[in-house]
């Protein structure tokens, strides 16, 4: 497993160009979640507002998850680790 930063993370992911990856993070509740998630989806609020904030202020990326079927952020300040093609990668 390579070890990576969070910024080359962040590259990594945006260079899949809408192709699938899992990454492992720490929720809010201090439970550890696996995402399966892609990009490259445009992003619809239920609502139909915009954002009340802009998601890169806060090291936040928006992603669709593939197994609910909806939007999550992706937060690089708990993420651990990402997989993409079969390479896996630890964050540091």
């Amino acid at each position: 497993m390579k070890t990576i930063t969070t910024d080359q993370a962040k590259e990594l992911i945006r260079e899949t160009n809408g192709r699938i990856f899992s990454s492992t993070f720490i929720k809010k509740d201090n439970t550890i979640r696996t995402l399966t998630a892609r990009l490259g989806k445009k992003y619809k609020s239920k609502t139909g507002k915009a954002a009340p904030y802009k998601a890169q202020n806060y090291n936040l990326l928006p992603v669709y998850d593939m197994q609910n079927k909806a939007f999550r952020m992706l937060n690089f300040n708990t993420l651990l680790t990402i997989t993409i093609n079969k390479n896996n990668y630890k964050i540091i």
